[in-house]
């Protein structure tokens, strides 16, 4: 709930509208992981939040650090009886002057891309905007509890396990809960989507200063079916297209994401190719090497071919930034997360059948 929910709720419960903004701050600002915490509330209001509702975090079932200091959390998520059910991998990066978060937006992911760990253990369902932000506070406790820490998280990517533009509302929720409740600047957050037109053109109507990154990986259809069969309704220029309408409504400049598979994609004439896709466009390409993912067969450029491959694009005039490798060695890396406590019972599993909806977000 933000804000003007919980004053609402504290009206509801007989007790002047201000009560609402403390709880709002006991949830968002100071952490709290009880209702009991909530000292200056009185003993009776607390007493019937109690009976209704429920705040806290997800237990943390397993911990992982990198030796650069990323932080991989593998977080336990309640069903809807409230009894233990799945799990999602949530990361913290530490730079030199913030830390961000890595939020994941399902539980598996649907789109399953060809050389991303997330979609091996196919897709359970969405998160709520509660279990996303829940992911950026526990990120930030656990930074506090290994000094010397980063005390605050300032970025945030949505960009851990599943499409977030397929579960649009948690997903614009969440966003407006991290900016007005938990203070994280907007333009300091990124929704990822590898292509997801009509969450596109939805977002472009919300009116945020926010920073879309599309996943593109490839130069041409041809390519980007192979890479991502399950996004095949839309072609590139549709997508392109959709971009261009955002980049018009919202005046922010578009990151596209490209994922660097040596022999696949990483040439230079798709270099070219991408470049003349991209021309005109108010954007920058973020290259990522890939990030080795068990037997999926693929493997990461040279830095010769990572060179080669940016240069291609900054004669063309395109602005070109290289993804920071972090957590590789704990599997945190971009395109590697997987739930990995759970990830014995399903290598040998069968492929996971599912059916996505394109018809509604």
């Amino acid at each position: 709930m933000n804000t003007a929910e919980l004053c609402a709720l504290a009206q509801q419960a007989g007790e002047p509208a201000y009560r609402g903004q403390q709880i709002a701050r006991w949830l968002y600002r100071r952490g709290a992981h009880a209702i009991g915490e909530m000292t200056d509330l009185a003993r009776p209001l607390r007493a019937k939040l109690e009976e209704q509702y429920q705040v806290g975090r997800a237990p943390v079932v397993a911990r992982q650090r990198s030796r650069d200091g990323t932080v991989k959390l593998l977080l336990g998520l309640a069903d809807e009886n409230g009894a233990g059910g799945q799990t999602v991998e949530t990361v913290g990066l530490p730079y030199p002057r913030y830390l961000s978060c890595c939020v994941s937006t399902q539980v598996g992911c649907p789109v399953r891309c060809a050389f991303c760990a997330t979609g091996m253990s196919g897709y359970t369902r969405n998160l709520t905007a509660g279990e996303i932000v829940d992911q950026v506070l526990t990120v930030q406790e656990s930074a506090r509890e290994n000094p010397p820490p980063l005390d605050r998280v300032s970025h945030v990517v949505f960009m851990g396990m599943g499409e977030p533009l397929m579960n649009y509302d948690a997903t614009v929720k969440a966003v407006r809960l991290l900016n007005s409740e938990a203070g994280i600047g907007m333009r300091h957050l990124t929704v990822s989507t590898v292509g997801y037109v009509p969450g596109i053109r939805r977002l472009a109507q919300e009116g945020l200063q926010l920073t879309l990154a599309v996943s593109l990986h490839a130069p041409n259809d041809h390519l980007r079916q192979q890479l991502i069969p399950t996004m095949t309704r839309w072609s590139l220029d549709e997508i392109l297209d959709a971009c261009r309408a955002y980049f018009q409504r919202t005046g922010r400049r578009l990151t596209f994401e490209y994922c660097l598979l040596a022999g696949v994609n990483d040439g230079v004439p798709e270099a070219r190719e991408l470049a003349r896709r991209l021309r005109g466009l108010n954007c920058h390409v973020n290259l990522i090497p890939y990030n080795p993912v068990g037997k999926l067969g693929f493997a990461a450029p040279s830095p010769l071919g990572v060179r080669a491959f940016r240069e291609v694009l900054e004669r063309a005039g395109i602005v070109v930034t290289q993804r920071a490798q972090k957590g590789s060695d704990i599997d945190a890396a971009c395109g590697q997360l997987r739930r990995r406590v759970a990830a014995e019972k399903v290598e040998a599993a069968p492929t996971l059948a599912y059916e996505v909806s394109h018809d509604r977000v």
